[in-house]
């Protein structure tokens, strides 16, 4: 016969040190940056590579901003979606099921964070940055990093809320009958 030890009256447990309660969010760091550095990388060299095409037939700052914001946009999400397709294809139950949920995904996750960004933010941070800063990479980064700031503040909510609400794992299943709140009848 086996005897489960228990802890003794009294017993306190272990006093958490600051490095246990950084723990989590040192995971949650390394997690935002392998998802989404591949694609800032790429996202920035085609931003970079658009505006400074753009700049061989034009001065003008809005349309370099605006090559750099279409550069971006394609690289960027070139990559996710290449990453969301291959976290969905090991939840769908076909390769169609996998494009799908990556397509709501991309909608879901950046949909409000992307239109903000695309029409507002974005463009004139790129704007300013190219404006005012007389070397037009460097405008396009400054402008890049403010947008960024913004888009991901969103984008991360959203995440999250994809995650919590099962529509990222596959674990919110479709039946007939509408989705009532806990303890509201149908």
């Amino acid at each position: 016969m086996t005897t489960i030890e228990q802890p003794f009256a009294g017993a306190t447990a272990p006093e958490r040190t600051a490095d246990d309660r950084t723990e989590p969010a040192r995971r949650r760091l390394v997690f935002w940056i392998v998802r989404y550095l591949p694609a800032e990388l790429v996202g920035t060299a085609a931003m970079v590579i658009a505006g400074m095409l753009a700049t061989m037939w034009t001065d003008a700052p809005a349309l370099v901003a605006l090559a750099a914001l279409v550069g971006e946009i394609i690289g960027f999400y070139f990559v996710l979606a290449v990453t969301i397709y291959l976290e969905q294809s090991q939840v769908a139950a076909t390769r169609r099921g996998a494009i799908g949920r990556t397509a709501v995904l991309l909608v879901a996750e950046f949909g409000a964070a992307e239109l903000l960004d695309t029409l507002l933010v974005r463009p004139a941070a790129l704007l300013l940055g190219v404006w005012f800063i007389p070397d037009p990479v460097w405008g396009m980064l400054v402008g890049k990093i403010a947008a960024d700031i913004v888009f991901y503040a969103i984008a991360a909510g959203s995440f999250t809320l994809t995650a919590k609400t099962g529509l990222r794992d596959g674990s919110r299943k479709r039946t007939g009958a509408p989705e009532t709140a806990p303890g509201v009848a149908p």
